[in-house]
């Protein structure tokens, strides 16, 4: 008897993947074994597994990630200050790595001859997975649905799924949802009424940060510390890097902080519109940048603000694992030994205030920069330093 083959398809559960999962078992005369990367998001495991398993599945597979994720993606990440055009903190972007690298090797553990995703062909998810899938796995197949199959439209996929009975999901006004990523860094929310750029996103739409008008009147206050580079507890108390953003995540969201609401430019070419969640991810970009600021040389710190555009741009287009971003990594990390000590900030509507930066570093000196007379800094070589530079305005 031939032996089955298999498809390991990233599967969340929710209405685009269940339809996935049926169209491969229509199409392929292979066994769906069905994945799940948990890296923080809002998931019902009873629900996968009971979906997964009313669609056939016998192997359901669903491995924590979140720790993973924090320390090897997003800290590294938030190491190099990345900003999408200035404004995206990447929060889909740096999880497809990681789900693209595990669902590679469940294939491998199974001998799966082909992996699936459930990205549509006119999204960046496309690339991500399938650059992380060539760079673990060259010689597994992929299969795109999105991008061969007939179904063209929302509609198409709700009467495929009405077909064959597949549960079709509402939104918070009972109608077919929005799509939505989100994981332990970020919620994204895309699709109907954002479609349109002049629409003001539905305050309804928001799923983990309170609006800064309902935030409370008092301000929240918490110290992110640091050693290497990277936060390692909060308030003087180790933590987890799971630990340390899920916390964040709850104290910024509930202070209004984190929203962005914007249009970008994707990779493969057309401009979409989508409201970004970024709460605790947020806190840390700013407290990142403010214990450097006290333990970082100058030169250091813009090189990194120099090489940040760049290395977002890659993060961005699922080039994580290439040559150029492990370099540009190098770069971002030459000196985070010296990134040791603890930052304070201020929560307020939406707001965040820098309260203090603590450091054992000599980088910044108090004597070099007070006001009072001292002999620390020799004020005769500024002008030496200005007429050396006047020379090169000719």
């Amino acid at each position: 008897m031939k032996k089955q083959k298999k498809i390991v398809l990233a599967y969340s559960g929710g209405l685009d993947t269940s339809i996935i999962l049926k169209w491969l078992q229509e199409n392929y005369d292979a066994e769906v074994i069905a994945y799940t990367a948990d890296i923080g998001q809002e998931m019902d495991r009873k629900k996968i597994i009971k979906n997964a398993q009313k669609l056939g599945v016998k192997k359901i597979i669903i491995n924590d990630l979140k720790n993973i994720f924090v320390k090897d993606y997003v800290y590294p990440m938030i190491r190099g200050h990345a900003l999408y055009e200035g404004v995206y903190l990447l929060g889909t972007s740096i999880a497809r790595p990681l789900i693209a690298k595990d669902q590679i090797r469940v294939a491998k553990k199974f001998n799966a001859y082909a992996v699936s995703h459930g990205s549509t062909g006119k999204g960046n998810d496309q690339v991500r997975f399938e650059l992380g899938y060539h760079y673990f796995g060259p010689k597994i197949k992929i299969i795109a649905p999105w991008r061969i199959w007939k179904l063209k439209s929302r509609t198409d996929l709700i009467n495929y799924a009405k077909k064959h009975g597949i549960p079709i999901p509402k939104d918070k006004k009972g109608a077919p949802p929005f799509s939505v990523d989100d994981n332990l860094f970020h919620t994204s929310t895309e699709g109907k009424v954002l479609e349109n750029p002049k629409n003001s996103a539905p305050e309804f739409i928001f799923q983990r940060t309170t609006s800064p008008e309902k935030a409370p009147n008092r301000p929240s206050f918490i110290t992110i510390n640091y050693k290497n580079g990277d936060p390692i507890g909060l308030n003087g108390k180790k933590l987890s890097p799971e630990k340390v953003l899920d916390k964040l995540n709850q104290l910024a969201g509930k202070n209004g902080i984190g929203r962005v609401d914007l249009v970008e430019n994707r990779f493969i070419g057309i401009k979409s519109r989508g409201v970004y969640e970024t709460p605790g991810g947020t806190l840390l970009l700013v407290a990142h940048r403010a214990i450097e600021s006290v333990t970082l040389d100058k030169d250091t710190m813009h090189k990194k603000d120099e090489v940040m555009p760049r290395y977002a741009e890659l993060v961005y287009n699922g080039y994580w694992y290439s040559k150029e971003r492990f370099k540009l990594q190098k770069i971002v990390d030459l000196k985070k030994n010296k990134v040791n000590g603890s930052v304070k900030l201020k929560l307020y509507k939406g707001n965040i205030t820098i309260q203090s930066r603590q450091t054992l570093s000599d980088a910044y000196s108090m004597k070099k920069v007070s006001f009072e007379e001292n002999k620390t800094f020799n004020k005769s070589n500024v002008e030496r330093f200005i007429n050396f530079h006047k020379k090169k305005l000719r």
